[in-house]
């Protein structure tokens, strides 16, 4: 039998922990709660969790500062839950070291497919993956190759390094800065632009309509995401 994900929800919301924790456990989630920032950082080593879903909004920490100190202590995945939807605040828990964000009031299926793709993300990781695929996009990572329609498509080494930072997180979100950060260094992290045309050039040699894209999404005002198939 397969033990089912943990998580560990830190929320201090009574109401909301009960929510979640009955959606999750129908889904075939197991859950731990934390009602504060503290008690949720002791139960990461003494519950081992698979997962952490967090509260921005918390009594004794903010949110972003507890997201800093679990990615500080784990690389476990972090899904953000808030009723703060300002574009600001998704941009700063992300930047700590969040790999996800959920706006409030948010429905159980999304949730769900949400952490699907976290987990999957986790399964790729601990695989070594060495080929990355989604719909007709296939990414040879041992071989530096790039395929669509099974015909190989020629991208530049600035190309294939923003493709690979988007696979390497695929289903979730990246954030502006930390793409300029990993691919044009520090100095250049207010440079949109420069993430504006390449990737324009990629959707151009990979997406059937750049303008309706199917695999480089864009999350307005906060970053891009690689999409994944949902069919496993």
């Amino acid at each position: 039998m397969t033990t089912a994900p943990l998580i560990l929800l830190i929320e201090d919301d009574a109401q909301t922990r009960r929510f979640l924790k009955t959606s999750l456990s129908h889904r075939g989630w197991s859950t731990v709660e934390a009602d504060c920032g503290k008690s949720g950082l002791a139960m990461l080593n003494s519950e081992h969790p698979d997962l952490v879903i967090l509260d921005l909004g918390l009594p004794d920490m903010h949110g972003i500062a507890v997201t800093r100190r679990l990615r500080q202590l784990s690389d476990l995945p972090i899904l953000i839950l808030s009723a703060r939807s300002q574009e600001q605040n998704k941009i700063m828990a992300l930047d700590a070291g969040a790999d996800d964000y959920l706006t409030k009031p948010f429905g159980s299926g999304e949730l769900h497919a949400r952490l699907q793709a976290l987990m999957r993300r986790v399964t790729r990781s601990l695989g070594n993956q060495e080929i990355f695929e989604t719909g007709q996009l296939r990414v040879d990572l041992t071989r530096r190759k790039v395929f669509v329609a099974d015909n190989e498509v020629r991208i530049t080494p600035i190309e294939y390094r923003l493709l690979g930072i988007l696979i390497r997180h695929a289903g979730v979100v990246v954030t502006h800065r930390q793409l300029l950060q990993e691919v044009w260094g520090a100095e250049h992290i207010h440079d949109q632009h420069y993430l504006r045309i390449y990737m324009g050039q990629l959707r151009h040699k990979l997406e059937v309509n750049p303008a309706r894209p199917r695999y480089l999404l864009t999350e307005v005002g906060v970053g891009y995401r690689m999409a994944i198939d949902d069919t496993e």
